[in-house]
């Protein structure tokens, strides 16, 4: 330990001079008064932002007793991308790679061989160009592709980053989607909003006005919402770390602050209770505010055609709060998934049993995080044989260098 004793007590005692305007009651006042007169529904200058589907609500159910309830879904998916993260050259290139895996309750072996792996290389080099087709190897187990991501002059590593991920993800869940029998868990939001969120940048939203290839990828999603919607065959994503601020923004806007970073630690407030043996949480709404707003009946999904109702591709949620550790989860679906009472109540009910038997991800999620996960030692194996193939080092930073030498 680096601090001694004088020095943590010291730290410790700066606390003492932050001073609070409210208390946390205050602010669980401040929650419920939104909660019961703004969310029914949530508008901003004409538009509605949020709805509730059905009436709004808050729920518990025992930990125990659900843990033990018979599963509405007997057999169950999981979808899970790994990367090694952004990896730079001394030749000028970055590039990720990533493989999507889809994990079977009851296990399927066969399945969990199978792996669609990306590539992604971006480069200045006008005259280079690695794109090319999918190739199979592994007994055609496995499919893989490499893919030249267009070029900007910044932001390299978020776009081969992102294209890998959920090019990868995508295109798995495709190839697979007739495997899947009742219900499809995805590890994180239904759409794909690391490339959504290049709206926020000038020179990566001209990318995806422009660009076919980040453009494919949304498109991949909206077939993927078509497929199970023809199947009729859920597909749901569970939302380790929520961080949408639709609330909280609007909030913001109307007092001029609110005292939650975010949705999540608001839906925290309203959730929690003394109650440590019971998980809690909300209705399911319709959400049209921030990057939810793209795929909303009145957005324009980035360009994608829309073969079905629009408002079928609409984003719909639920809130989870898990006592036992004060975690908040998002469970997300597509609205055509959501908009039957009874639907709505097994898939609630499947992830509510997931959660409490885990602590956390359902099953389906866990096995295939664990199934994609890249380890450490097998990112630093892979980059250390790509640098004999591309005969080029890396380009590490000090910040990366001291982050090996620690192993974090």
């Amino acid at each position: 330990m680096t601090l001694d004793p004088v020095h943590f007590k010291g730290i410790t005692q700066l606390a003492d001079r932050i001073q609070r305007d409210a208390s946390l009651m205050d602010y669980r006042d401040l929650a419920e008064a939104i909660w019961t007169e703004q969310l029914d529904p949530l508008e901003w200058q004409g538009n509605t932002l949020l709805e509730p589907i059905g009436e709004l609500s808050r729920r518990k159910v025992s930990i125990e007793g659900i843990a033990l309830a018979d599963d509405p879904f007997e057999t169950r998916h999981g979808l899970d991308s790994g990367t090694i993260n952004p990896t730079t050259f001394k030749n000028g290139l970055v590039l990720d790679v990533a493989q999507a895996v889809m994990s079977a309750i009851p296990s399927d072996l066969d399945l969990h061989r199978r792996r669609t792996v990306v590539m992604t290389v971006h480069s200045n080099d006008a005259t280079i160009d690695f794109h090319g087709g999918w190739r199979r190897r592994d007994d055609g187990f496995m499919r893989k592709r490499v893919l030249h991501t267009p070029r900007v002059s910044r932001g390299e590593s978020a776009v081969v980053h992102d294209l890998a991920l959920y090019l990868a993800e995508s295109e798995h869940v495709l190839e697979q989607a007739d495997r899947v029998e009742e219900l499809l868990v995805l590890d994180g939001p239904i759409y794909p909003r690391g490339l959504l969120n290049w709206q926020r940048s000038e020179e990566l939203r001209r990318l995806l006005d422009d660009n076919e290839r980040p453009h494919d990828v949304i498109e991949n999603y909206i077939r993927i919402v078509e497929r199970f919607a023809e199947r009729d065959v859920p597909l749901v994503g569970f939302v380790k770390t929520p961080l949408s601020r639709t609330i909280t923004r609007t909030v913001e806007k109307r007092r001029g602050n609110a005292p939650w970073v975010n949705d999540a630690a608001f839906f925290s407030q309203l959730l929690e209770r003394d109650d440590d043996e019971a998980l809690t949480f909300t209705n399911w709404f319709r959400s049209r505010g921030g990057q939810d707003e793209l795929l909303s009946a009145d957005g324009d999904a980035c360009g994608v055609e829309r073969r079905r109702d629009p408002a079928e591709y609409e984003v719909t949620y639920c809130v989870i709060y898990d006592p036992r550790d004060g975690i908040v989860y998002r469970l997300e679906a597509p609205a055509v998934f959501t908009r039957d009472e009874s639907r709505r109540e097994q898939l609630t009910r499947q992830i509510l049993k997931g959660v409490a038997v885990e602590q956390g991800p359902p099953l389906a999620v866990e096995k295939a995080d664990s199934l994609a996960k890249i380890s450490k030692d097998e990112t630093r194996a892979l980059q250390s044989a790509l640098e004999q193939t591309l005969e080029a080092e890396r380009d590490i930073s000090y910040d990366a260098k001291r982050t090996e030498r620690w192993g974090l």
